[in-house]
């Protein structure tokens, strides 16, 4: 076969036939930190959903732990274990939101890791216990503003094992959405990837109260 028809049939192969999207093949993981007070006020309130009701007092809470390439990321692979029961979602929730979450997140990202169902979800909770919430963002009681570079400084100045390029900071509508933490495949901090480090680049970004 030609070196030209051996490149054109690769680029007509899907992401999974060239290794993109294979159980167990990746680099390192994110773990996403949602701000949940502000997932509620620009989305999940209007949905009604449970987590968003008064006097629940979530702060952070887990939004995923997304296995990624050094470049780009798998997601939805095929993979010979068993998806999580009912129980095993629900046993996410105290710390993801919701059984509903848990279940997405092991379809299109825990597939990805060649893990059980038990063992992405206990790797999930090992890595999100292992992160300490500066006291600044632990429990405010009133609308903060921080700058994004004051907030990367809190998470660093209270995990010792972080570094500035392991650690990013999104936002949407001038508003804290999520903290992303790069890991290793052990769950040890390492830098993100160049593709990852994206920072919101706002000015002071507000920080909505828990409820």
């Amino acid at each position: 076969m030609s070196l030209l028809r051996a490149l054109i049939l690769a680029a007509a192969l899907p992401a999974a036939a060239l290794g993109q999207d294979i159980a167990g093949r990746f680099d390192y993981y994110i773990l996403a930190l949602s701000w949940q007070p502000e997932w509620c006020r620009q989305t999940g309130a209007a949905r009604s959903a449970p987590e968003c009701a008064a006097g629940t007092g979530r702060g952070f809470t887990v939004h995923g732990l997304w296995p990624q390439h050094e470049k780009g990321w798998p997601e939805f692979c095929e993979t010979a274990e068993r998806d999580p029961s009912r129980r095993q979602n629900a046993a996410m929730g105290d710390i993801m939101g919701s059984a509903g979450l848990a279940a997405h997140q092991w379809r299109k990202h825990g597939r990805c890791t060649g893990l059980s169902a038990e063992s992405y979800f206990a790797a999930t909770r090992a890595a999100a216990d292992a992160v300490v919430i500066p006291p600044v963002l632990a429990a405010p009681g009133a609308p903060l503003r921080l700058p994004p570079q004051e907030i990367e400084a809190a998470f660093l100045a209270a995990n010792s094992a972080l570094s500035a390029d392991g650690v990013s900071i999104r936002c949407r509508d001038k508003a804290l959405t999520e903290v992303r933490i790069c890991l290793t495949r052990d769950l040890e901090p390492r830098d993100c990837a160049p593709d990852a480090r994206r920072d919101c680049r706002d000015g002071a970004l507000e920080i909505a109260p828990l409820r």
